[in-house]
């Protein structure tokens, strides 16, 4: 093709592009910027779909939302591709048929569309009028998907900036002193060995000053460097200023006020979401914060660096760099926890050989015969078989697990001050001091489904009394959402105990069958096959009920319709918070403190429906049953729910979308080089929130403190899991996600209450894991109250109480009585009851109430001791670094000099005006005045 063609065809496609948008405007009352043509440069810039077609303006924010694919044909864009060339020849049109009328439903759907349209178009013009400016196109690879690109000028960012109150830079530079004398030697010294483990950034070297921050103002623009005002307002920033006029914005020509939250709930649009800043991988992928995100966090190659957690901030906004911070201060807490919790074990293992009580078990000599498991089909047993178990036992119940339980709760509140502290350094370095005001303010926009549901009660009101900007929803409106969700949340709670209750079930009468097999091998690892297979049905049971939990809990927010995001987002949490927590935890607690204490004794079982054992804990205690239930539910929910679901979910739903898109009739590398960044934003998944991710890691936080006593590896799963989840988070977060709206918060909010709460609900449930589940209590009654030498031998036998065979209920007796070789007239059990030859056979014996009252005594001290260490802990280390608070009150002294100098320089002139007056006349002053040039920043 020579020039002239090019020429002739550029013209035609200007022509035609010119009268596609005059037409648009008509009918929309819009202003949107006219395509014209492109140098390469800009062509190249614009093609990556960061900018404007003008090539200089940046794209800020998206708009997406449904046309119809035959409306692509005119088009309002001047190049055409094969893409668009090949849809076009694969999709002729449709031929209209006579014979049959019009297609009702067509008809409304048709109606459908004009309305979205009229009301695009209205929100569009009040987005011109606030300044913005936009830019459509619908000629993209993606069918049925119109883009309107949004970009904030210099004037609008301005006067955004000072009505949200962001503070910026000044050139006003201030030294930030550290510590100085044997701190700063011992710190400098920690720099030094910790800098590998830093990211290869500019902003992780130590910096000696900072510039003064202060709320953006047009009036004092002179404190600030404009000299770059294209940098001056980094993308975050400049994403959440049009995001923030997005949610100011409302379309009041039609009957009802609408804003962007309910234009997106109603489909007018699509979705609205900020540019990422470009791409992570390729060889045309250009230098930005995006991909360098990518390389230096959320690589596994780094797994062993610190976060970049300043560079996540400038990038995703205060609220996301806090979580990824927060993530990292529990992630650093967990490495001595779990140190102290490998030590425990080793000793555990190391002592195994000198535990006289599982040394008396496992002695075959002893010859002590204990009374059938379950009815009929077990028969009697002896003891030294169950020598495994002890043996397995006494790695988890130990006095060092005592230890363990004090240092854990010690360590939650460590955790939490160490966080405190790190909050507020990050405040001062994000200079978000003094923020409490404008958060609230910001969240006050209400939600789609709130604005929705107003509109719905405006519409059944009387159109006399009709006020639509005074409606409002009240409790009596709610009323039946909130009876739905008590009733929902009661029937959720009552589905968990009836699931763990039908475990209890499967573990009783597969007991059973297992007893009555032929295979010796069978018969003899009955136990541990029953334990380990309930607890993977434990497992699957809880991962299928989180997931149908979430959906529940945010079906049930929804029919709520809270009013704001944030009153959202605290009700989520609290069900979510509920559902899971008892999901999680209701068979671990079952077996903490009710298996084995409901069975009744031999000759006076409990029975469940007349026919099913209520079952007991093996001869080592219970303990060692707790500690293969958490540890299979709390590596399965790490592994499996954690991990693989947030890698492949993620994936899947973005192949879904592929193939709705009718991508894969495309050669996919080939197609993805074609694409626009807002195209390939599009495909990504939606952005939402922080609560599962919050969510996972607090009931980790469960599993660390809640059951440390019988779990001592616990904090050592969690380290192991969150170096991957940091991971894992950061590629989620980069590469997978839409970019989220970039959100202010100098706190974690709600989660740090959940935290405090877990952690002190975690003493008083060790304490009881000690004092019952535990034989640490028993041993020491014994030891010091009826050991004849003050040593641990006789233990064994003095927790086994006697059994008369011949005292079995009618039917109970087993059936192969010789099972061992000769006639057993008296078994033994575990309990604390007279023998059968005492004045009160089978009664309590005095022994129990001694070691139930040192049970409530141990509870009641441990938890007081340990609730107080915790409260001097936090009485002694202050929430505020003293560097951080030297640092604050000299930023307000050099912010009033500033200020003070600045009064003074303004009334120096003023001075120097007057007297100019006074020598002069009135008359000079005003010329002299009207020839002063305006100042320009």
């Amino acid at each position: 093709m020579d020039l002239t063609e090019k020429e002739s065809g550029v013209s035609q496609s200007q022509t035609a592009c010119k009268q596609a948008h005059f037409l648009r405007d008509v009918i929309f009352h819009g202003k949107f910027q006219l395509l014209k043509s492109l140098t390469p440069e800009e062509n190249t810039q614009c093609r990556q779909g960061l900018f404007f077609q003008d090539g200089r303006r940046r794209v800020d924010y998206i708009l997406t939302y449904h046309i119809k694919k035959s409306s692509r044909a005119g088009g309002s864009r001047l190049r055409d591709n094969a893409f668009t060339r090949t849809l076009r020849r694969g999709r002729p049109a449709p031929a209209a048929d006579p014979e049959r009328g019009p297609d009702p439903s067509a008809e409304h759907h048709e109606h459908q569309d004009r309305d979205k349209a009229l009301r695009r178009a209205e929100f569009e013009n009040s987005l011109l009028e606030m300044g913005l400016e936009l830019e459509r196109d619908e000629e993209t690879k993606t069918p049925g998907v119109g883009f309107v690109k949004i970009h904030a000028p210099w004037n609008v960012l301005c006067r955004e900036a000072e009505f949200m109150k962001l503070k910026m830079p000044t050139k006003k530079v201030y030294e930030v002193k550290h510590r100085s004398g044997v701190m700063e030697k011992i710190n400098a010294f920690i720099s030094k060995l910790t800098d590998p483990l830093h990211p290869n950034l500019e902003e992780n070297r130590t910096q000696k000053v900072k510039h003064l921050s202060y709320p953006f103002s047009r009036e004092k623009q002179h404190l600030f460097d404009l000299s770059d005002k294209d940098s001056f307002f980094d993308s975050k920033t400049r994403g959440s200023i049009v995001c923030e006029v997005l949610k100011r914005t409302k379309c009041t020509k039609a009957k009802f006020s609408m804003g962007i939250t309910s234009l997106l709930g109603s489909g007018v649009y699509l979705a609205a979401y900020p540019l990422h800043d470009g791409d992570v991988e390729g060889e045309n992928a250009e230098p930005n914060d995006r991909k360098l995100l990518y390389e230096e966090w959320a690589s596994y190659s780094v797994f062993y660096k610190y976060q970049p957690i300043g560079l996540i901030r400038k990038y995703f906004g205060e609220k996301i760099g806090l979580y990824f911070a927060w993530l990292g201060v529990y992630t650093q807490m967990l490495i001595p926890a779990s140190l102290v919790g490998v030590i425990v074990f080793l000793y555990g293992c190391v002592t195994v050989d000198d535990d006289i009580p599982s040394m008396e078990i496992c002695d075959q000599r002893r010859n002590i015969t204990m009374c059938p498991l379950c009815d009929r089909v077990c028969s009697y047993w002896n003891q030294s078989t169950a020598c495994g178990t002890a043996r397995a036992s006494h790695l988890f119940d130990n006095p060092a697990t005592v230890f363990f339980s004090i240092f854990m709760a010690l360590w939650a509140a460590f955790f939490m001050e160490h966080w405190k502290r790190r909050q507020m350094r990050l405040n001062y370095e994000w200079d978000l001091t003094g923020f409490e005001d404008e958060e609230e303010a910001l969240k006050d926009h209400p939600r789609a489904e709130y604005e929705f549901r107003v509109m719905q009660k405006s519409l059944r009101t009387d159109h006399k009394s009709q006020k639509p900007e005074k409606e409002k929803l009240t409790c009596k409106d709610r009323f039946p959402a909130y009876m739905t969700n008590l009733i929902m949340m009661l029937l959720m709670i009552g589905v968990t105990f009836a699931i763990v209750f039908g475990v209890i079930l499967y573990r009783i009468s597969t007991k059973a069958a297992l007893a009555m097999s032929s295979n010796p091998m069978t018969r003899s690892n009955v136990r541990l096959t029953v334990k380990t297979t309930a607890a993977i049905i434990n497992l699957v049971v809880i991962l299928i009920l989180d997931e149908v939990y979430g959906a529940v809990a945010r079906w049930l927010t929804v029919l709520e319709v809270p009013k704001t995001d944030k009153s959202f987002e605290e009700r989520l949490i609290f069900k979510t918070f509920i559902l899971k927590f008892v999901n999680a935890f209701t068979p671990i607690i079952y077996i903490a403190f009710f298996r084995g204490r409901l069975g009744g004794r031999p000759g006076s079982y409990l029975y469940v429906f007349e026919s099913y054992r209520m079952e007991e804990c093996a001869h080592g205690g219970c303990l060692m049953e707790l500690c293969i239930q958490l540890s299979i539910t709390m590596l399965g929910k790490q592994l499996i729910q954690n991990n693989l679901f947030e890698i492949g979910v993620p994936k899947l739903k973005k192949l879904i979308r592929y193939i709705k898109s009718k991508r894969r009739s495309f050669q996919e590398e080939e197609y993805e080089k074609k694409l626009q960044r807002y195209e390939t934003d599009h495909f990504l998944e939606p952005f939402a929130g922080l609560t599962p991710e919050y969510m996972e890691m607090i009931i980790q936080f469960g599993f660390v403190t809640l059951f440390v006593a019988s779990f001592p590896l616990a904090p050592l799963f969690a380290l192991l899991n969150n170096i991957i989840e940091i991971r894992l988070d950061a590629k989620k977060f980069v590469a997978e996600l839409r970019r989220p709206d970039a959100a202010r918060s100098k706190d974690i909010g709600i989660w740090y209450n959940i935290l405090r709460g877990v952690a002190k609900v975690a003493v008083i449930v060790n304490a009881f894991v000690i004092s019952i589940t535990s034989d640490f209590i028993p041993r020491l009654v014994y030891q010091y109250m009826y050991s004849p030498d003050g040593s641990m031998h006789g233990f064994v036998n003095h927790t086994l109480s006697y059994f008369n065979v011949s005292h079995f209920q009618n039917g109970t007796a087993p059936l192969e009585p010789f099972h061992l070789g000769f006639r057993v007239e008296i078994c033994r059990y575990k309990d604390y009851r007279e023998p059968p030859w005492s004045q009160t056979p089978y009664e309590i014996s005095k022994e129990f109430w001694a070691v139930l009252a040192a049970r409530l005594a141990f509870v009641i001290v441990f938890q007081n001791v340990v609730m107080l260490m915790s409260d001097v802990v936090d009485w002694i280390i202050p929430d505020i670094p003293k560097d951080i608070s030297l640092q604050i009150h000299k930023e307000k002294i050099l912010m009033m000099d500033l200020f003070m100098k600045e009064e003074q320089g303004k009334t120096r002139t003023e001075d120097s005006v007057t007297s100019e007056e006074m020598r002069h006349g009135p008359l000079t002053r005003s010329r002299s005045i009207s020839h002063t040039p305006c100042p320009t920043y």
